[in-house]
């Protein structure tokens, strides 16, 4: 690093060893010592009691819908497991969601339209558009008006709504207490996923979820505090529903190279359908768009078809989590399948479609575990002798619906795993779920977490790709020459010199350094070419009396990530940059711009590879082709 100090009034340069005062040394010693560690561990007792509170919240939801439903469909008081399958209403039925209905729409108008809609999509929006920042009334309506509809016959999970409600509790500390965007986004993912832990106890599925559909990051300042939220999740779940799994199964040996091929097949063959509920889904929300009446009544209309749908079949209302325990049994007869593969789907796409507070995920493994039964029944009747498990094509059938439908293939693999106990049916799972990935990413281009925002404008990151910040150090864009000044020159002096160079050999801040009493040199501050020409100073003045003195340093071998921290807490546009902290000698000064520039280089590289690979595929093809014609013409 050439550096060289110049007199403003000879105009002279020669090399110098700048040093760094004890005092920004100390500062920055302290700063990268013990500030990113102790902020850590301050967002992870964040995180850890956001969860055990949004722990709270999900068994006080639990409670409700079982309250609104016992109310609602027996008229009894009673806040335990309830369904409204045995409900001896009627034809009276259908007027029960309708009711549901036209509260959730009367809350939504008037007291927050966030709380509308499948839950993970919104918490999405917030992360990528509105720094993670959600009004805080949806923390309490959102589990609220999930209550109502679920209890009132909703085809739905409470895990969408206590994922939106944990999230809206994160955002919700995030902003009480100023932290950053970045933090905040942590604490809202870390208290949405949290709430999934606390309903399903399935804390590994969850971490994954926050990586793949809400921080889309893998570092350690994001999964250490989403971990450990997940982890006290699972222990609220402990705690309040007990450590069986979620869905029950028989013991099931692990199958064969050739079924598990078949299991593969079934797999794809659910994102195919996977791909088709999605787009109904979306089709049904544009219908629904399109009526001539306030989008307040839509969610009564909506539970029309639910009402109708549950008159015929009682089973599709409510949250359903023991359809899904039936299906992976392997009892459930051809007719009650029929009924939560079609009719459940009918029912749930209209009633999300409308506008309701719902949740997606059980839904869609009820969908998909039918739709995976069912084929193997199918098969069966064709070909006796397969001696395929419909408890297993269920599982891949609810995993694969849910791959295919999100994207998010690692969590529907573990959180299979996670909610039955069943480890040795990890290929399967894993095969089935990677075949409905493809076809969901071959045949479609968003997914029923992302077509609603982006048809908004916004833009979904849809892989996890290195952050070029972490991925340069400080000293790959340090510019090989910087100007650094005298503090006995003054301001008039400065002026003139800056007068006289091209705009090439400037840096758009200058250092300033001072002699010291036993001849070293010593960094004084720094001070930008906006400052230098402000009318306030008349000349006269000396660039000691002026020069800023930074908060902190950076040292070369510094990420660009951290120099970017540094320079919003600090609220610092430039930052002196140091050899090594030993020595503290000035090497440079960074500042947004070269940061900036350092972007736009990277992403031109990453151009030109694409270009380059692009041309040696054309190449190749070429050489292929022309090897042929020679090959024709001789023969």
């Amino acid at each position: 690093m050439k550096q060289r100090i110049r007199s403003a009034s000879t105009n002279e340069g020669i090399p110098i060893s700048v040093s760094i005062g004890p005092t920004l040394e100390a500062a920055n010693d302290n700063k990268k010592r013990g500030v990113n560690s102790l902020r850590l561990l301050y967002i992870c007792s964040l995180a850890v009691i956001n969860a055990l509170l949004v722990g709270i919240i999900a068994k006080v939801m639990v409670y409700l819908i079982g309250l609104v439903t016992s109310v609602s469909f027996y008229g009894t008081v009673s806040g335990g497991d309830t369904s409204p399958a045995e409900n001896h209403l009627g034809i009276w039925v259908i007027l029960v969601p309708v009711f549901g209905g036209i509260i959730v729409g009367l809350m939504a108008r008037y007291g927050s339209r966030a709380i509308r809609g499948h839950g993970i999509p919104e918490a999405m929006e917030q992360v990528l558009t509105n720094e993670s920042k959600i009004k805080p009334i949806v923390t309490l309506l959102k589990p609220l008006s999930a209550a109502v509809s679920i209890g009132t016959g909703g085809p739905f999970g409470a895990e969408g709504p206590i994922i939106a409600a944990g999230g809206a509790f994160g955002s919700l500390t995030g902003q009480l207490l100023h932290i950053t965007a970045s933090e905040r986004k942590i604490l809202l993912s870390a208290g949405a996923t949290a709430g999934m832990s606390a309903i399903f106890g399935s804390p590994v599925a969850a971490i994954m979820l926050a990586i793949e559909l809400l921080l889309f990051e893998f570092s350690p300042r994001s999964v250490i505090p989403v971990a450990l939220a997940c982890i006290t999740g699972d222990a609220c779940h402990l705690f309040f529903f007990g450590a069986m799994p979620m869905f029950s199964m028989p013991d099931i040996p692990s199958p064969d190279q050739f079924h598990l091929i078949l299991y593969i097949l079934i797999g794809a063959v659910v994102g195919v359908c996977s791909v088709g509920v999605t787009k109904i889904v979306y089709l049904t929300e544009n219908l629904f768009e399109k009526l001539p009446i306030h989008w307040m009544w839509w969610p009564a209309i909506g539970g029309i078809a639910v009402g109708i749908v549950g008159y015929f079949a009682p089973s599709t209302m409510g949250v359903g989590y023991t359809n899904i325990s039936a299906i992976l049994s392997g009892n459930l007869a051809l007719n009650m399948l029929l009924t939560l593969c079609i009719l459940k789907f009918i029912s749930w796409c209209i009633a999300l479609g409308s506008g309701t507070s719902g949740g997606t995920l059980a839904p869609l493994f009820t969908i998909g575990g039918a739709t995976g039964a069912l084929i193997v029944i199918g098969l069966d009747k064709i070909f006796p002798s397969l001696g395929l498990s419909p408890s297993i094509a269920g599982l891949i059938g609810m995993a694969a619906m849910f791959s295919g439908a999100s994207r998010a293939f690692i969590t529907s693999v573990i959180f299979a795993l996670e909610t039955t106990g069943q480890p040795h049916l990890l290929l399967p799972l894993l095969g089935g779920c990677a075949a409905a990935y493809c076809i969901s990413y071959l045949m479609m281009k968003s997914t029923i977490m992302t077509e609603k925002i982006e048809k908004r404008g916004v833009h979904t990151p849809d892989s996890l790709v290195p952050d070029i910040l972490n991925a340069l150090n400080v000293q790959d864009i340090l510019k090989e020459e910087i100007n650094v000044f005298d503090s006995g020159d003054t301001v008039e002096q400065l002026r003139r010199y800056v007068g006289q160079e091209s705009e090439n050999d400037l840096y758009n801040t200058f250092a300033i350094i001072e002699d010291k009493e036993d001849g070293s040199l010593s960094f004084s501050g720094i001070i930008r070419m906006q400052q230098l020409f402000s009318q306030q100073y008349k000349g006269n003045e000396l660039l000691a009396n002026i020069a800023m003195k930074p908060p902190v340093v950076l040292t070369e071998t510094d990420s660009l990530q951290e120099a970017v921290d540094s320079m919003l807490t600090y609220k610092l546009p430039v930052i002196p940059v140091v050899n090594n902290r030993k020595e503290r000698q000035l090497a440079g000064i960074i500042t947004y711009r070269d940061i900036m520039e350092s972007y736009r280089i990277k992403e031109h590289e990453s151009l030109e590879r694409k270009r380059a690979i692009s041309l040696r595929r054309e190449g190749r093809k070429l050489r292929i082709r022309m090897r042929r014609w020679v090959n024709h013409n001789i023969d």
